[in-house]
């Protein structure tokens, strides 16, 4: 009892003095008490340190005390100081210059601040435990509607303390740090990294760390039973959702030298901090992947329903359904206009929801989110869609949907479908060249297909031509495969929003604005027809033209409006190849591989693909696929999947374990595949979850058609897709 006694006082005592004499005792913070120098069963030996400690203690401080006296250290830094990392035998520790001042030491604001834009909009003081409690209660959850009240009810109460506290709680509920268009937002740190960082936070060594991965799949889980079971000498200061938030932007866009170390440090100390079902998420955030089925749009249905408690200052279980849907339809039309949380976010909350048309709509500098087309089968199926419309035939380019903004500051940006800003890649393309008068405009939007040019045979190159481009640091002068921009839709002019007018009206406004620049700048080649032979004369022509097929869309009226990020009927597309079978292709992300055999052996000799549940944020599986490849290619894919190979499968892939790969991947790479027809399957996943069958549904002799670089695995072909498929077979139909 005396042992015991003694180091309770001495811990805080030695804390006091080692800051005043620049001592730096190791483990006087959160660390476990097993890492002490000391154990509490070497008593003697315990009680000797303790004396030689002490005795050293005095000594120093009386010769200290004859040339200068200390100031004695405040409770204040005492505490500072057990907040601390220290290590033997090092000098004191000097501010780290990556962890924002709110998690390493609290200072007094003053008008020269130098903290980012970004940690002081983002402030919010709301418990991050509260928010990990409503991840842990949407998880238990598995009925929708129970999810979105959930998750609105906890929007509403953090309102009610401050308004501020929605965008980091939204953005975090999304598992997102910024816009997609913004770069530095993104997160996905690996398994190898975190895995180091629990073990170092936690005190489990790195074999028992991996071990626990490979039984549970889920590194949350992991560290949250390390760090739950880990004993510490002071309860650390409670995490909030803005100190997370902005430490999480701070490492996304750490760069450049010992980046990798400085990360691991902040989260070492947010983890150390963690309590409860905190390093679940945390840890989860860091993958970038919640897995607790709270699906992005769930999110945006919960937000509206906030945003208008709040505005009307009522229940929401009192409000009336149609005021209710109209509010859900007003910010998910902003949000395809303008994917920008923060943006809609401060519109709402200043001007209302019923006034959000009006100061959220789309501009020149944020990419709106493209219009889709629906796949068709047969030019009759065209004709019974379109009977007694005015509609149009363009080619469907092999390229890259290329996005063309022109600011008010004369600068220019190009973005992919999926929002990312490929203006470097792309260092040959300047749109002024392609304006017909720079005077009378000054900002547009262009909606446009970025193909391979050859120059010298003046023609269209295949999309495998292109893909060999560099994607970052591209020199103009090294460029060997150029671009030309076929454009078919403008959606903006000098800031007036052109969405809302008809195709006719549109494609007239485009070629009024801008000229053609032979292998550069084009339109896309046009057929305004009714007649079932010229549409199919057309379809030859564009796939002797190297084009994929057509795109049918409606010509006049509202149907003819331009509407963001809908997959809409109002535009076909009609592929030569797939006029048999399902009527599209689809993109599917590759979870895993078979090693080869034969003359296969040493690569992979087929994958296992799936789909993507864009409600659960799963992976289901769809097939397996071993058709289409060269030699050169499966090297070329043996290459680039290796490094990104796991222990096993991860907690969102749902799969059969009779169809279990020999290896499996991170989820990386999108494969675009044909197929004969989809069935359904006792093995494959895809649509189980939501398709209301038994089984789930899977591809039918599947062939390789290229790689989808331009897409993100969550762009892969969704669940509810893959369900539209299968319905709309003929002979599931009949």
């Amino acid at each position: 009892m005396l042992i015991l006694r003694s180091y309770r006082l001495f811990v805080p005592l030695a804390n006091t003095l080692a800051r005043t004499h620049h001592y730096h005792y190791r483990t006087l913070t959160h660390k476990p008490l097993a890492a002490l120098h000391f154990t509490m069963s070497e008593g003697g030996k315990k009680q000797a340190t303790l004396a030689r400690f002490f005795t050293s203690m005095k000594k120093k401080k009386t010769v200290e005390e004859t040339a200068a006296p200390a100031a004695p250290a405040t409770q204040e830094e005492t505490s500072k100081e057990s907040n601390e990392e220290h290590t033997e035998a090092t000098p004191p520790l000097k501010k780290m210059k990556l962890e924002p001042a709110s998690v390493v030491e609290k200072k007094p604001a003053t008008k020269t601040a130098t903290t980012t834009a970004s940690t002081d909009k983002f402030v919010s003081v709301i418990p991050y435990k509260d928010l990990c409690q409503m991840f842990e209660e949407v998880e238990k959850t598995s009925s929708r509607l129970a999810i979105i009240k959930l998750c609105s009810d906890f929007l509403i109460s953090v309102m009610e303390q401050d308004s501020r506290n929605l965008i980091p709680v939204t953005y975090l509920c999304i598992n997102k740090l910024g816009p997609d268009y913004m770069p530095g937002m993104e997160l996905g740190l690996g398994e190898g990294l975190l895995m180091k960082t629990i073990s170092e936070a936690c005190g489990k060594s790195l074999a028992q760390v991996k071990l626990d991965y490979k039984d549970t799949g889920d590194l949350g889980e992991v560290a949250m039973s390390a760090r739950n079971v880990q004993p510490t000498m002071f309860k650390p200061k409670p995490l909030t959702v803005g100190e997370v938030f902005t430490n999480l932007q701070t490492i996304a866009s750490a760069q450049g030298k010992d980046s990798q170390t400085r990360k691991i440090r902040l989260i070492k100390r947010m983890l150390t901090a963690c309590q409860g079902v905190e390093a679940k998420f945390l840890i989860r955030s860091l993958e970038s992947k919640l897995r607790i089925g709270l699906a992005e749009k769930t999110v945006l249905i919960s937000l509206s329903k906030a945003l208008l408690v709040r505005e009307h200052k009522r229940a929401g279980d009192n409000m009336d359904m149609e005021i209710v849907e109209t509010a859900e339809q007003r910010i998910r039309d902003a949000f395809c206009q303008v994917p920008n949380y923060e943006i809609i976010i401060n519109a709402c909350l200043e001007y209302g929801i019923s006034e959000l048309d009006t100061h959220c709509s789309l501009r020149p500098g944020i990419p709106l989110k493209p219009m889709l087309a629906k796949p068709t089968k047969a030019i009759t199926e065209i004709l019974d869609t379109f009977q007694g419309q005015h509609f149009t035939c363009e080619y469907k380019y092999d390229g890259e949907r290329a996005q063309v903004h022109l600011l008010p500051d004369g600068s220019m940006r190009i973005y992919s479908r999926n929002g990312e800003n490929m203006t470097e890649r792309y260092p040959e393309i300047n749109i002024h060249d392609f304006i017909r008068d720079s005077d009378k405009t000054k900002t547009l939007i262009l909606d446009c297909e970025a193909v391979a040019w050859d120059k010298e045979q003046g023609k269209i190159l295949p999309f495998q031509v292109l893909s060999t481009r560099k994607r970052k640091d591209v020199d103009i002068n090294e460029v060997k495969v150029r671009v030309c921009l076929f454009a078919f839709d403008i959606l903006c002019h000098n800031g007036e929003r052109l969405i809302n007018e008809s195709l006719r009206e549109r494609r007239g406004i485009l070629h009024a604005v801008t000229q053609s620049v032979e292998g550069e700048f084009q339109y896309a080649t046009q057929l305004t027809t009714n007649n079932t032979d010229e549409l199919q004369k057309f379809l030859d022509q564009s796939v002797h033209d190297s084009c994929e097929g057509l795109m049918v869309k409606m010509l006049d009226g509202p149907e003819s409006h331009y509407e963001p990020s809908k997959r809409s009927r109002n535009w076909l597309k009609l592929k030569k190849d797939y006029l048999e079978g399902v009527g599209d292709s689809l993109d599917l992300c590759v979870l895993g591989a078979f090693f080869g055999k034969g003359k296969r052996t040493g690569k992979y000799g087929g994958f296992l693909l799936g789909c993507y549940n864009q409600d659960t944020g799963e992976f289901e599986t769809a097939c397996k696929i071993g058709t289409g490849f060269s030699d050169e290619l499966l090297q070329q894919l043996y290459d680039r999947l290796s490094p990104t190979a796991i222990d096993g499968p991860k907690a969102t892939y749902v799969y059969d374990s009779s169809a279990e790969p020999d290896i499996w991947f991170e989820p990386t790479v999108l494969f675009e595949v044909l197929t004969a027809d989809l069935s359904l399957s006792p093995v494959y996943k895809a649509g189980s979850g939501s398709g209301g069958y038994d089984r789930g549904i899977s591809l039918r002799f599947p062939r390789f058609i290229r790689l989808r670089d331009d897409k993100g695995v969550e762009d892969a072909t969704s669940s509810e897709q893959i369900i539209e498929f299968y319905e709309s077979q003929s002979h599931i139909q009949n």
